[in-house]
């Protein structure tokens, strides 16, 4: 009678053995597809990053021309395929113009660049020049030791991959527009289930409406900030007015940082051209004040209760995909972040990364679970305790081992 108790000793045992090694499996194997996911990102980021952009301008549209091809003339009707045609060629024309825009401005900047290096390294030592003077010349000493010259060929090299990714962009947003006819279709087949199709849908929507939402306010924040930055250089007639303007509205997409990088920039092209501090001080002061009056209150305002995201986790995306795409990675941040943080929300296991994600740890869901979610299936019940039987006889058979 004694030696009864062993078996079920030594099956529980073994149940723990076996639970350790499938957690331990589990996380290894994590851990391999993170190294194999983040090498093909940083491989690949070149077409990662255009399709990124195609889809966003895709989505930016899609709703659009949804509502375009409902519109009637008459006894005539815009036909879905027309208002593709339209949207891409007016996308294409966009990019372009765009692109040509910002090459213009760069090639201006470097052409003129060389013949502002001497007195931009003086102004960055007298900037030290309240350590001392002994402090101002080796800060000289050391800026003039920096090459100029390659990364002005950097940054010239840089500037003649943007058409090609143009290019790139356009054809993904094309490819995109010939295949959202069947994409309901797609879904339905590829889920085999159509309330399972919707739920994906409506989560799919859900996420495109909230970026595109971020984008659009973004996007109208950033053209006026753009805009004042150009007026306050041209009023003090400086040069560069509009690369500063245009800098300034690409570098308000990047979150938290980006408008505090402009302002010094804007700060510093301004201390380079006109060596008198107080100049130099008050445009900054104005700079700031438009930042902060667009960026902390106008934009707040407009975005209202859009994005729901942790301001700790918009630091560490920003860092994360500044780190694997560059500049690109951080304009990209904060879309996958709100991507990333309503699928979670959806799932109950990965549920706690989208508490971590949100603002107040309150993910919350914009529509209603459908009647499948909400009433239990008998037969998936039966199911589930079909495997949770197999499972048990599964451990037994491994403690008799």
């Amino acid at each position: 009678m004694s030696d009864q108790p062993e078996p079920p000793r030594q099956s529980a045992l073994s149940r723990l053995t076996f639970s350790e090694k499938f957690r331990l499996q589990t996380w290894l194997l994590g851990i391999i597809a993170f190294a194999v996911v983040l090498f093909l990102l940083v491989q690949a980021k070149f077409i990662l990053i255009s399709l990124a952009i195609a889809i966003i301008l895709f989505s930016l549209t899609s709703d659009a021309i949804n509502s375009i091809s409902k519109l009637r003339i008459g006894r005539l009707r815009i036909t879905n395929w027309l208002a593709s045609i339209a949207a891409v060629f007016l996308i294409s024309s966009g990019l372009l113009m765009l692109a040509g825009l910002v090459i213009t401005q760069i090639n201006t900047v470097l052409s003129t660049t060389l013949a502002y290096t001497d007195d931009a390294q003086r102004a960055i030592a007298r900037l030290f020049l309240w350590m001392g003077e002994d402090v101002e010349a080796s800060v000289l000493q050391t800026v003039r030791s920096i090459e100029i010259s390659g990364y002005l060929r950097s940054a010239a090299g840089q500037a003649g991959t943007i058409l090609s990714q143009v290019v790139l962009i356009i054809l993904f947003v094309g490819f995109l527009f010939a295949e959202r006819v069947w994409f309901d279709t797609k879904l339905e087949n590829l889920m085999d289930d159509k309330a399972q199709a919707r739920r994906v849908g409506a989560i799919m929507a859900s996420i495109i409406r909230r970026v595109n939402h971020y984008l659009l306010v973004k996007a109208f924040i950033s053209t006026v900030t753009g805009f004042v930055i150009f007026a306050i250089m041209s009023v003090f007639n400086l040069q560069f007015a509009a690369a500063m303007g245009l800098l300034t509205f690409v570098l308000n997409f990047i979150p938290s940082v980006g408008s505090i990088i402009a302002t010094l920039i804007v700060t510093l092209v301004a201390y380079i051209q006109v060596p008198e501090p107080q100049t130099a001080v008050l445009i900054f002061v104005l700079a700031g004040m438009a930042q902060f009056l667009l960026g902390n209150v106008i934009d707040p305002m407009l975005m209202g209760r859009t994005l729901r995201l942790s301001s700790f986790g918009i630091i560490i995306s920003l860092a994360f995909w500044g780190a694997v795409w560059g500049i690109p990675g951080m304009f990209l941040a904060v879309p996958f972040m709100v991507a990333v943080m309503i699928v979670c929300s959806h799932i109950p296991a990965a549920r706690p990364v989208a508490v971590l994600l949100s603002r107040e740890g309150l993910p919350e869901e914009e529509f209603p679970k459908t009647a499948s979610e909400a009433e239990p299936d008998p037969d998936a019940a039966d199911s589930s305790e079909a495997a949770d039987d197999a499972a048990e006889r599964y451990h037994r058979a491994v403690g008799a081992e």
